[in-house]
């Protein structure tokens, strides 16, 4: 029998046939991993909620669209780079460990958000400024391309079979506050300050809070054990894992990748809709007030966070395959009826239907961060995930704002998010169809794993 060491009393001790994980360990690793997916929405919050400032800063072009253009295209250069972040962290994950790449991804996010609140103006020193700002969205979305992964990756190796679902949800819970902490905290500094002084300093405080929070996060995560799955898996070589050269990852998990690009695509899509490109909906093509938008969004956020938790454990007694295929089935079936009670503009109906998109996107929320490493074995199990999701979120998932106001300019059809999110529900039901059920069960490659 293996045990962790006598320092660590609260450490993970392995049988031949069982893995028992202390509970307070547990706890600290899902903060641990759901604090960085708070840091990578916070920032996605405060960037988009204050893109019009950041314009004025960064590319005073004389011309508003211009500006905003400018802004959000440094703004999708950092999902262009998620792909080579995961390629890079997620095999390194497998063969040095999950804790110390997520330590890594944890500083970087930090550093490059932070970095963002240092910059001079454009007016302070020209054409170096906006090089500037691409370079630290750069560095975000490098890091951000090994952090989803790994966190899901990290709690779901750490959580007990029969409560992964409920535990892995709570990663979900950080995005969502991360989400509603940097868009309203935007929200309250717009309220309080005037332009001038919005676009003189007071733009920066956002991006400075990330320092304190990722000095947080890596104490949270420099305090933790490597997974007991991980320590398992070295142990069987008794040395630190071999590297698994990329082209072999992805020839021998084929099947799973594609599953993993499938579900990972309803996710994406359906939630880049709701909370990015909604707002916009609400206030370019239905001529909405754009605080009163705004709101409608975080008032929906709020209410998937108080269901989450209770989402994810019914995931643990239901199974991941049903819940996310009624996701699925209620996307294909509702999306229609609920932009339809959106475009009559009123507070009521516009209400109901963001809240009824909200409600069934967190069949997924509550789902994905415990079937989805579920597909792939220990061995590769942190490469693999971060190649699958940062693909499809790269070419599907951060493309969805852009793809469908195309399709709206292009056509003229209003209804177009609609039909967006009944194609991506019929792929994400296809793979759900496809995947094996992971509810209760050990993961691949792994034993069986229960609370002390």
């Amino acid at each position: 029998m293996a045990t962790a060491t006598a320092a660590v009393p609260s450490a993970p001790t392995r049988s031949r046939e069982v893995t028992a994980t202390e509970p307070a360990l547990v706890r600290r690793a899902v903060k641990a991993a759901a604090l960085g997916n708070a840091m990578e929405w916070f920032d996605f919050g405060v960037y988009s909620y204050i893109a019009v400032t950041l314009g004025k800063v960064f590319f005073p072009s004389g011309n508003p669209t211009a500006q905003l253009l400018s802004t959000f295209g440094a703004f999708a250069a950092a999902f262009l780079v998620r792909p080579l972040g995961g390629m890079v962290f997620g095999p390194l994950g497998d063969r040095i460990g999950r804790q110390k790449v997520l330590a890594v991804t944890m500083i970087m996010m930090a550093a490059g958000t932070f970095a963002i609140g240092l910059i001079p103006s454009y007016a302070t020193i020209g054409v170096g400024a906006p090089l500037l700002l691409l370079l630290a969205r750069l560095v975000q979305g490098f890091s951000t391309g090994g952090e989803y992964a790994g966190a899901s990756t990290f709690i779901a190796e750490y959580a007990p079979d029969k409560r992964r679902g409920f535990l892995g949800s709570w990663l979900e819970f950080g995005t969502l506050a991360g989400y509603i902490g940097g868009a309203g905290l935007v929200t309250l500094m717009t309220a309080l300050l005037s332009t001038h002084d919005l676009v003189a300093w007071g733009w920066r405080v956002p991006f400075l809070i990330a320092g304190p929070m990722g000095i947080i996060g890596l104490y949270l995560r420099m305090r933790l054990e490597e997974t007991p799955a991980f320590a398992a898996e070295v142990a069987k070589t008794e040395s630190n894992r071999p590297k698994v050269p990329l082209r072999e990852m992805i020839t021998t998990q084929w099947r799973a990748l594609l599953l993993c690009v499938g579900l990972v695509l309803v996710f994406n899509v359906t939630d880049y809709m709701l909370l990015s490109y909604m707002p916009s909906y609400l206030t370019s093509e239905l001529h909405y007030d754009e605080t009163h938008g705004l709101l409608v969004v975080l008032a929906v956020m709020a209410l998937m966070m108080i269901v989450q938790p209770f989402a994810g454990a019914l995931t643990d007694r239901v199974g991941r395959r049903p819940v996310i295929a009624a996701g699925c089935a209620g996307f294909l079936a509702l999306s229609i009826p609920a932009l339809l009670l959106i475009r009559q503009g009123s507070l009521a109906a516009v209400g109901l239907g963001m809240g009824a998109l909200g409600l069934l996107l967190v069949c997924f929320t509550a789902a994905m961060p415990s079937a989805l490493p579920a597909l792939f074995p220990t061995r590769v199990r942190y490469g693999s995930l971060s190649i699958g999701f940062n693909i499809s979120v790269s070419l599907f998932g951060g493309t969805t704002p852009l793809a469908v106001t195309a399709l709206i300019s292009t056509t003229g059809n209003m209804m177009m998010p609609a039909y967006y999110m009944m194609a991506a529900a019929v792929i994400g039901g296809i793979a759900a169809w496809f995947m094996t059920e992971s509810a209760g069960r050990p993961l691949p490659g792994s034993a069986p794993s229960v609370e002390q």
